[in-house]
């Protein structure tokens, strides 16, 4: 009788749990963390978990690592997550790499690094897991906030190699082998408060190889970057075959389409032949028309967006038949006309234009905007943060995208 009543008293509460759960309309993500019916495959153009589609609407938030290393600010993190979860949002994507003399770095030369940042970013998958939140992890930087790639130049520099600039990243054996060592420090990494190798965790949703590679020294062929992650992908999956990969490219096409590029510029890689590479489980874009058209116009921009968009779901659905990604997105308060209302109108044509492809099966699978922040975090603001607590219409739009995805699902 004791056995039965603790049973019947587990299954109440069990019950009373899931119903509070639907009567919110939000995901309670403690009883179902990200990962807990294994690994995101594909299938297809599509992403799919346990044969299901999955479709994603998420953020970018590269400083979790950051703030997570120190247990003073460690909060934010968390607060992050609870609110990313409350508006529905099922993945985020964050930065596995701080190199050289930046603040807190998680490798301060070739592999030597910083327990204290590991540990933040044990934390930021941990706390992503609890509030069902998947992670895309990006291992390098093309850019020099956070070290980057010409961090590892300088790294090689300094053991006296002779390179010429920064690109030589995609070539220098030593630079490659820096690079090598990193990734299998971070795929092999023990997680300090689960316990689970992070190549063995289904939370991470994929590794990314770099954030916006470019190559622009080496003329209009393409090569340098190719071979480059030709040989990456093979030695991320030589490691980890549990995860998805991606490259972290922005969608720019090489010299013979670079009539679809803003400007016609031509920055070193191709989506198409990038994204053929075996290994590579499905491609992303960036955009960014502001920054990308320089003197444009608002009707200029728009159709600039619109074309993007339809552009790469026709190519990856024909050519590279695989799925696409929205990786980042935004619209900056520092841009001409900027107010709360005209974002909130963008996020709603880019969202507009993410579900529609979803419902009718094509290969655009979610959208991540850039980038999710949470109170108190002044210095880390660039234009483009989205503070909910500060913008519950903005908050509104998210959500209202979390559900008719998650519909989908």
């Amino acid at each position: 009788m004791l056995g039965n009543r603790r049973s019947f008293i587990f299954m109440a509460l069990v019950v009373l749990l899931i119903q509070q759960g639907q009567s919110t309309g939000h995901a309670n993500s403690r009883y179902y963390p990200a990962g807990s019916q294994g690994f995101i495959k594909t299938s297809g153009t599509h992403f799919v978990k346990n044969g299901r589609r999955l479709n994603l609407n998420g953020f970018n938030a590269y400083w979790l690592m950051y703030m997570a290393s120190d247990p003073a600010t460690r909060a934010k993190v968390t607060n992050t997550f609870q609110q990313a979860s409350k508006e529905g949002m099922n993945i985020a994507r964050t930065w596995a790499f701080s190199d050289g003399g930046s603040d807190r770095p998680l490798q301060s030369s070739p592999g030597t690094y910083n327990p204290q940042t590991f540990q933040g970013l044990d934390f930021v998958i941990s706390e992503a897991r609890k509030y069902g939140i998947y992670l895309i992890l990006s291992l390098v930087d093309n850019w020099e906030a956070y070290g980057g790639k010409k961090q590892y130049v300088q790294w090689a520099r300094d053991r006296g190699q002779s390179l010429k600039n920064d690109d030589d990243f995609f070539t220098s054996v030593v630079v490659k082998g820096f690079y090598k060592n990193h990734v299998k420090a971070v795929l092999t990494r023990v997680n300090s408060i689960t316990g689970i190798a992070y190549k063995d965790d289904p939370t991470i949703f994929a590794w990314e190889l770099m954030n916006e590679p470019r190559c622009q020294t080496a003329g209009f062929s393409g090569r340098p970057i190719q071979d480059w992650i030709r040989e990456m992908a093979t030695h991320v999956k030589s490691i980890d075959g549990n995860h998805l990969l991606e490259i972290g490219l922005e969608g720019f096409y090489g010299e013979s389409r670079k009539q679809n590029n803003p400007g016609n510029q031509v920055v070193g890689t191709d989506f198409i032949s990038n994204n053929q590479i075996p290994g590579i489980d499905f491609a992303t874009i960036h955009l960014y028309p502001e920054q990308w058209m320089p003197g444009s116009n608002k009707e200029e921009q728009s159709a600039f967006v619109g074309k993007w968009i339809r552009t790469h779901i026709a190519d990856s659905n024909s050519l590279l038949k695989k799925p696409l990604l929205l990786t980042e997105f935004g619209k900056s308060s520092k841009s001409a006309g900027y107010s709360v209302g005209a974002r909130d109108e963008y996020y709603q044509y880019i969202y507009n234009t993410v579900f529609g492809c979803v419902r009718s099966g094509g290969p655009l699978g979610g959208g991540l905007f850039w980038q999710l922040m949470a109170s108190g975090m002044d210095s880390f603001r660039d234009g483009y943060e989205v503070v909910l607590d500060e913008c519950p219409s903005t908050a509104a739009i998210i959500y209202r995208q979390s559900r008719r995805l998650s519909a989908i699902n």
